[in-house]
């Protein structure tokens, strides 16, 4: 197809995409190049190349998901990696280029999915996180279940010992004291719960919206011996803060990308009424490297409906309003990189029990927005912000050499 040849003329330099089509054709793109994948992708039929044309994204996820599109040579990381790779955002390249119509359009839909109020948060969530544990066992770190970008001190430790250096350096930002409360927003299956608790010292309220993670949750502090220090609660942050509990720290790891656009002044004014006078809160998210921006359609159809990827500067004017100080602001701009080459892997090495929990649509899907969200982090746009608030200027030490200190006295990896 001529407009799909354009297109990828323009967009494959380095390394090399083989296209072959119904009728036999066979185009070449690129040219060989150290650091870059060579991939031969199958097209069973035209409308699998009509689908991309109308929405890159979408329907390039779409046609791989409905086996319209195979890749015979690599696999769909490869794909995605040189696609993404030949147009770095560090450099001034777009994945997807739009028309600005498109922009304002698909702005407009993320500033409405935004709204997110606690029925479809609720929802949105269940979407995502109840498809069962059973599916995230196959790919998570064994120890922690941690669904967030690990902290990788060196790449050459396994991603259990990522996910606790995480932890570790997580605990360190929040300052902790023993006796302390802390509120987790965001709990997951309690691994940041469940690790507060037993090497800090404080008692650990955590919140979700996901009932499989909640019955998890219960079940692996039961198992740890902390059930009377950690308690789990299905309950929106939102309906927490209007009971007016008080807690010493707030920690919150990979949960603001749910919140949704329209949504982040109330967060934040929700955290700050949560939070002590003197308290500590430390929020780890996903985040743009650029200006605000919106979500993809593939994203927001299959993966993650209602959520929204920050820009930092959305962040911290909405936590400004309500006089959060921003104390630390670390960037994280390869870990979670690393991280998703890690799941997808553990995915493709256990696909034949993802199928068998699933189906091949879902197996193809889960890969393409691994291999997707691996190429935003390595050349897109995206990364991780850690960004540590606290309501007053003496609530910390003078200086961050505390930080280190209390990271060496934690198990981390």
């Amino acid at each position: 197809m001529a407009i799909l040849d354009r297109f990828l003329e323009r967009g494959v330099r380095r390394g090399v995409l083989e296209v072959l089509r119904p009728d036999g054709s066979l185009r070449r793109f690129g040219t060989p190049q150290e650091g870059f994948p060579q991939v031969r992708i199958r097209f069973t039929d035209k409308s699998g190349e009509r689908r991309i044309l109308r929405d890159p994204r979408l329907g390039a996820a779409e046609a791989y998901m409905d086996g319209q599109l195979v890749v015979e040579e690599g696999d769909i990381m490869a794909l995605i990696e040189l696609l993404r790779g030949n147009k770095p955002w560090d450099r001034g390249g777009t994945f997807d280029e739009i028309s600005p119509l498109k922009k304002v359009g698909a702005k407009a839909l993320t500033l409405i999915d935004g709204i997110n109020r606690a029925a479809s948060a609720k929802a949105n969530i269940a979407h995502h996180y109840d498809v069962g544990n059973d599916l995230y066992r196959l790919f998570l770190d064994t120890e922690h279940m941690q669904y967030s970008c690990a902290y990788w001190p060196s790449e050459n430790i396994t991603l259990e010992q990522a996910q606790s250096a995480k932890l570790a350096h997580i605990a360190a930002k929040l300052a902790l004291e023993p006796g302390q409360k802390v509120l987790d927003i965001g709990c997951g299956w309690g691994g940041m719960a469940i690790y507060l608790a037993k090497n800090c010292g404080v008692s650990v309220k955590g919140i979700t919206l996901s009932e499989e993670q909640l019955a998890l949750a219960r079940t692996r502090a039961a198992e740890a011996g902390v059930a009377d220090r950690v308690d789990f609660e299905l309950i929106d942050y939102r309906d927490l803060a209007a009971r007016g509990d008080k807690f010493d720290r707030i920690v919150s790891v990979g949960m603001f990308e749910h919140v949704g656009q329209a949504q982040f002044g109330r967060f934040f004014r929700d955290c700050a009424n949560l939070l002590t006078d003197d308290g500590v809160m430390l929020m780890h998210t996903i985040g743009r490297m650029g200006s605000p921006g919106s979500t993809d359609a593939f994203t927001r159809k299959y993966i993650f409906p209602g959520g929204y990827i920050p820009a930092l500067s959305e962040t911290l004017v909405a936590s400004e309003k309500v006089r959060l100080i921003a104390t630390d602001i670390e960037t994280l701009r390869l870990h979670y990189a690393l991280t998703l080459r890690e799941w997808y892997k553990r995915c493709v090495a256990n696909r034949d029990a993802i199928v068998a929990l699933m189906d091949e649509r879902f197996y193809r899907m889960w890969i393409f927005y691994l291999a997707g969200a691996t190429a935003a982090f390595e050349s897109g746009g995206m990364c991780n912000y850690q960004i540590q608030y606290t309501r007053s200027r003496h609530a910390l030490p003078l200086t961050r050499d505390y930080l280190a200190e209390a990271e060496k006295q934690l198990p981390g990896e």
